[in-house]
């Protein structure tokens, strides 16, 4: 399981300065994954949401696009706007990549079908994300970021990573819900 998480987000760990870190984010994915009893092959036939028609899109393709999405915002952010703040890389990586790994035991596979899990009706993807990061000892900023990035996080105070991996996320999910409901103008 190792190999494969490595390989599905090879390039974003590369970015990864500090090893620690990095093998920390590894572990939590390989943790989820085991613990929701999915394969190595299973990671990439897992939807990214079941709230809406996720029109192909995996969970592995959605974590890549939040993490690399999220990273582009910060550095136009920094390239163009004194900030006023500062915004930890590596943080951010971890975070982007770890944001919907909860979704690893929110969700399971019953007779060929992706559906919410007894573990999902009773903790949603931000808490039992957070719950598996902090057993693999990742500091709390990264589990803010993790726990606050959806409707959980309404509210309470956040990292600017965490409002960073928020806007990138809902700029994935947003359009497809909005397509389902004929309000997406193409």
């Amino acid at each position: 399981m190792r190999n494969r998480v490595e390989s599905l987000f090879g390039r974003q760990l590369d970015r990864i300065s500090d090893p620690g870190l990095r093998r920390a984010a590894v572990d939590v994915w390989v943790d989820a994954a085991t613990g929701g009893g999915w394969s190595p092959d299973d990671l990439e036939q897992i939807p990214f949401t079941l709230l809406a028609n996720s029109h192909g899109i995996n969970l592995i393709q959605h974590t890549r696009a939040v993490t690399e999405g999220a990273l582009a915002l910060a550095e136009a952010m920094k390239g163009e706007m004194q900030l006023p703040y500062s915004i930890n890389t590596d943080w951010l990586i971890v975070g982007g990549l770890l944001h919907d790994v909860g979704k690893l035991l929110e969700y399971e596979r019953v007779d060929g079908t992706i559906r919410k899990s007894r573990n999902g009706a009773c903790l949603r993807h931000p808490v039992s994300g957070s719950i598996v990061a902090g057993r693999a000892g990742l500091p709390p900023e990264i589990i803010n970021m993790i726990a606050c990035h959806a409707k959980e996080g309404e509210g309470a105070p956040k990292r600017i990573e965490t409002v960073l991996i928020h806007q990138a996320d809902f700029a994935t999910f947003d359009p497809l819900q909005m397509m389902d409901k004929g309000l997406l103008i193409t």
